[in-house]
């Protein structure tokens, strides 16, 4: 019995369990599955992007800290991040991925990164 590739149709040569004809037709295939449909979820995860690398440019030694007008100059978003952290003491981290921040006094940001 003859597969067919699901993405053009072509027939598939090769091992018994291949499923695409060739690279381009399982590249194709996985973009359609994998893109955002939605220009909420895409927006939200370019800003998140974004959000990240300020981080990572602003933390290159794992533990610094910044102030809020860096941050906002730079177009961080402070209404997005990925996950909270609250240690023992109450302390409230803020984390994008694993480059987090920590709020201070006087508009202070320790910025740390989690291993």
């Amino acid at each position: 019995m003859q597969k067919s590739c699901p993405e053009c149709g072509d027939k598939i040569i090769g091992r018994a369990d291949k499923k695409y004809c060739s690279d381009a037709c399982r590249n194709a295939a996985n973009n359609k599955l994998n893109s955002d449909t939605k220009n909420l979820i895409r927006n939200t995860n370019n800003h998140l992007r974004k959000n990240y690398r300020i981080l990572e440019s602003l933390n290159p030694e794992d533990k610094t800290k910044t102030t809020r007008d860096k941050l906002t100059s730079l177009g961080f978003d402070f209404n997005l991040f990925t996950s909270i952290y609250t240690t023992k003491a109450g302390t409230v981290y803020y984390f994008v991925y694993d480059q987090g921040y920590l709020p201070l006094e006087g508009d202070y940001y320790a910025l740390v990164k989690r291993n």
